[in-house]
């Protein structure tokens, strides 16, 4: 059970401490930051009696467009260190305040900088999960002297795919189904791109469109355009091209991760690709995609092992 303390009311430059509440031996601060173009809304969990990031380094767990309650499984597993989620622009309790329609990793970069800053814990190590780790890594490219170690788990970029222009195509008609027909048909068109293994081919858009019914998805457009996953961060996340010169001479440990059971997964073939252009081995994760998932959006993976891979990974960077 979680008890929630008072709202503190404080503001220290632009960031505002919201609520305090206690559980499972972490306090947890929620707090709002005001960037260019929206409120960014983080969470801060310490150990209790532990005011200090302790001897462990900040750990921040992002992903995108999954906001911070996607971390709460994981974020249970690293009671021992100061862990620090966040609600991505556009997602949950982070509104947008420019009416912008898309986001660009980049834009997203700054804002994770921005958090970073805010907690004002030095290099912190960093999980970053799907068109999180696509953000992390335009971070790390700019600003590689924030983050210590990096795990990129996932990042869906057909920019480094032998199949680049028919994955990005398959991204783009996502797209563009939603603009024009609504989120049941394009998220059922998202589903099986996910599931998709192997190399995407030419004729992709040959094959008959999926029905949303099959998925429990809604057949009826009901106008809205807001999602942040099919409209706002869609293009920008898919068609980033990694900066690996960057990344190469970056500060940064560079880890680049993957499910075990997500092989020949589109987001999974990207690590590997990423990977093998870095230099460095592709690191395997229990489980797929969402593998730290714990039940939330009624998903599960496997959180305890994967917590334990991750938390061998950081050690062995020292």
């Amino acid at each position: 059970m979680t008890e929630t303390g008072p709202t503190t009311g404080t503001t220290t430059g632009t960031t505002t401490d919201t609520t305090t509440g206690t559980t499972n031996g972490t306090t947890t601060d929620t707090r709002t930051l005001d960037a260019p173009g929206a409120t960014l809304t983080y969470d801060v969990r310490r150990p209790d009696g532990d005011g200090s990031t302790g001897r462990h380094r900040p750990l921040l767990l992002i992903g995108s467009p999954m906001d911070a309650a996607g971390f709460a499984t994981l974020a249970g597993h690293f009671t021992d260190r100061t862990v620090v989620t966040y609600d991505p622009r556009g997602t949950a309790r982070s509104p947008r305040t420019d009416g912008a329609e898309r986001t660009a990793p980049e834009e997203h970069a700054d804002d994770v900088r921005r958090v970073i800053q805010a907690v004002g814990a030095g290099p912190v190590d960093l999980f970053a999960s799907s068109g999180g780790a696509v953000n992390a890594l335009a971070l790390v490219a700019r600003h590689g002297e924030l983050v210590a170690t990096l795990v990129a788990h996932e990042p869906p970029t057909t920019q480094v795919l032998p199949d680049r222009e028919a994955a990005f195509a398959v991204c783009q008609d996502i797209h563009t189904t939603y603009l024009r027909q609504g989120m049941g048909p394009a998220m059922a068109k998202f589903i099986v791109t996910a599931g998709h293994k192997g190399l995407f081919p030419e004729n992709w858009h040959d094959q008959p469109a999926p029905d949303p019914a099959a998925f429990g998805l809604p057949t009826e457009d009901d106008g809205s355009r807001d999602d942040p996953l099919l409209g706002q961060n869609m293009l920008g996340c898919t068609g980033y091209r990694p900066d690996v010169a960057a990344l190469r001479a970056a500060p940064t440990r560079v880890v680049v991760a993957a499910g075990k059971e997500s092989e020949g997964e589109f987001p999974a073939r990207a690590a590997a690709e990423l990977a093998r252009e870095l230099g460095t081995d592709l690191t395997l994760f229990p489980s797929h995609h969402g593998g730290f998932l714990g039940g939330e959006y009624g998903q599960h993976g496997a959180p305890e092992e994967f917590a334990q891979t991750l938390r061998a990974v950081l050690a062995d960077a020292g």
